[in-house]
């Protein structure tokens, strides 16, 4: 049954990465801005829905963009995953919904079939956005780092390479080789925003380590910093 709330709440689904600072800053240029970022927890490595890599350092890019952040913690079951994100919603009483959705049908679906329910408008900013299009813009105006790699042709040297015209490069190759997807929908890597336009102070990593399991390697943030820009 939708749910009607009286006062405009905008929220971002946020997970630190590219797609969702990307999203965040493509509707606040168009006059939607964020009032809060909803960040999920998941306790699975390989959630089909939420990005888990450093999820915590996010209170830092919510700081640097002075925006108020909540963090819902889920075990990332599969379909289950989507009443924790259900609940969310609600008790922020949320009136819409910003997402970094890119090429994921699945995600995108199960997100706004969610929104329909409660009555909240859903925004993707990004679906369908050309690769080179969004590779071009982080490498211009944002400070994107690669956390993790996951896929055939994305080593370990990639860990904490910046996204800009080398790496883009790169991405392009192996798409050419190996038909990977060059915006990481197929959880190829993961990435963290260090600046951003909307960023008042930068982030600067101090202390990371390395962690491996199996095909799958992480860059670890162990202690970060906000900066001066």
């Amino acid at each position: 049954m939708p749910v009607k709330y009286g006062k405009k709440m905008i929220a971002t689904l946020f997970s630190g990465g590219k797609d969702s600072t990307l999203a965040l800053h493509r509707m606040e240029s168009v006059g939607r801005r964020t009032d809060l970022l909803i960040t999920m927890i998941s306790e699975n490595d390989f959630s089909y829905m939420f990005h888990k890599p450093n999820v915590m350092w996010t209170k830092l890019q919510a700081e640097a963009l002075g925006i108020r952040q909540v963090f819902y913690k889920t075990k990332g079951v599969k379909e289950e995953e989507l009443a924790d994100l259900e609940k969310t919603f609600v008790e922020n009483k949320v009136t819409e919904l910003i997402t970094g959705a890119v090429a994921s049908s699945y995600q995108k679906e199960r997100i706004e079939a969610i929104c329909k329910r409660l009555n909240i408008v859903c925004h993707s900013p990004l679906w369908k956005i050309e690769p080179l299009e969004e590779l071009n813009e982080l490498s211009v105006l944002y400070e994107v780092i690669i956390t993790q790699v996951a896929a055939e042709g994305f080593d370990e040297s990639m860990l904490g390479s910046r996204v800009d015209s080398n790496l883009t490069e790169k991405l392009i190759q192996l798409n050419k080789k190996y038909r990977t997807n060059m915006l990481f929908e197929g959880g190829e890597a993961e990435s963290f925003v260090l600046d951003a336009p909307l960023f008042k102070k930068g982030i600067e990593i101090t202390k990371s380590h390395i962690e491996r399991e199996g095909t799958v390697a992480r860059l670890i943030i162990d202690e970060a910093r906000l900066v001066q820009k």
